[in-house]
């Protein structure tokens, strides 16, 4: 063994030094403490994907997935009213509600779209399909046509949607999806407070007549217009108060405001929703909305209701008392009767 190391000494000697090396890196205390605070960093809420980093796609997905976002995020552009494909949308583009496409968390995104659906909706009574969702938001919120439902287009927003939520498990509704319920105020929601707080905080980006701030010709807009006949319509899931008021509450002003961080109070948020939808713009036909009365929600500005209460309470509040009531309704289902027709 002496005459080993005699002869051997220098590599021994190295090998020494790297393998002391080694263990002072790997009980290095102070990495160890970074490793962990970083595992702890990282996002507790859904993170969409990356196209770039997908390397299971084959180019036939590839192409069908990028087309879809790009139908996301520049809507007008293919169907606005210069599109390219037809003029069939109000000229906004679905990420000025979906936002970044729909990946940002918190800011409406599809996170939840491929685990929930095909689903039951109160709203339209019936089993939805992607399609069915997608074509209400084609009809409400761009004020426009459905799409084809065996067509490309529609084919590739499906396709977008369920790459996004690949890994989503079925019939979860990830953290960081959809849009924020707001506490209900002790008050009803004030339009004139909303004017005040719209004024020093929104009209910047859209505009003194809610107007917006439009893009290049045929590209939609930078910030959507708010109301007005290029808005959307009463049918959409943000002329509900409590849709608006989440929504703005998570994301506005935009690149301002964060979930963790926002800029606007409950008490703001709740009383821009009331400005901006008690401003002009398209009136959908929404008769056939909610058949089932009693299940139509707190702020459905629509009657009849099985409640008692009036349709401006139903849109604008105070909501605890319309809570209060259908909850005794539900302890008493006899007591139930339809009311405001």
């Amino acid at each position: 063994m002496k005459n080993f190391f005699k002869k051997h000494w220098l590599p021994c000697l190295i090998l020494l030094v790297v393998t002391l090396v080694i263990a002072k890196e790997f009980f290095n205390t102070d990495k160890i403490k970074k490793a962990v605070t970083e595992v702890k960093a990282a996002p507790d809420y859904w993170v969409a994907p990356s196209l770039l980093l997908d390397k299971v796609l084959d180019d036939s997905q590839r192409h069908l997935i990028e087309y879809g976002q790009s139908l996301i995020a520049n809507t007008s552009k293919f169907l606005g009213p210069g599109g390219s494909l037809g003029h069939t949308t109000n000229g906004m583009n679905c990420q000025n509600c979906h936002l970044d496409a729909g990946t940002r968390p918190w800011g409406n995104n599809y996170s939840a779209v491929a685990a929930t659906y095909p689903k039951f909706r109160e709203r339209s009574g019936t089993v939805e399909s992607i399609p069915k969702r997608i074509n209400d938001c084609f009809e409400r919120s761009l004020n426009g046509q459905a799409l084809p439902v065996e067509g490309r287009e529609m084919k590739a927003i499906v396709a977008y949607m369920q790459w996004l939520g690949k890994g989503v498990p079925k019939g979860k509704k990830p953290n960081g999806a959809g849009i924020t319920d707001v506490a209900y105020l002790d008050r009803a929601a004030d339009s004139l407070k909303g004017r005040i707080v719209y004024n020093g905080k929104c009209q910047s980006c859209h505009g003194a007549n809610g107007e917006g701030i439009a893009n290049l010709p045929g590209a939609g807009y930078t910030n959507p217009p708010l109301w007005g006949k290029h808005s959307y319509n009463t049918g959409a899931g943000l002329y509900r108060l409590s849709r608006f008021a989440g929504y703005v509450k998570e994301n506005m002003p935009y690149n301002l405001a964060t979930h963790a961080n926002p800029v606007l109070t409950d008490d703001e948020a709740w009383d821009i929703a009331a400005f901006v939808n008690s401003q002009p713009r398209p009136v959908a036909n929404v008769l056939s909305d909610w058949p089932k009365v009693s299940a139509k929600p707190i702020d459905y500005p629509y009657g009849p209701y099985a409640d008692g209460f009036s349709e401006t309470q139903h849109k604008y509040g105070p909501f605890k008392p319309i809570v209060e009531k259908r909850k005794q309704l539900r302890a008493n289902p006899a007591g139930n009767s339809v009311a405001g027709k």
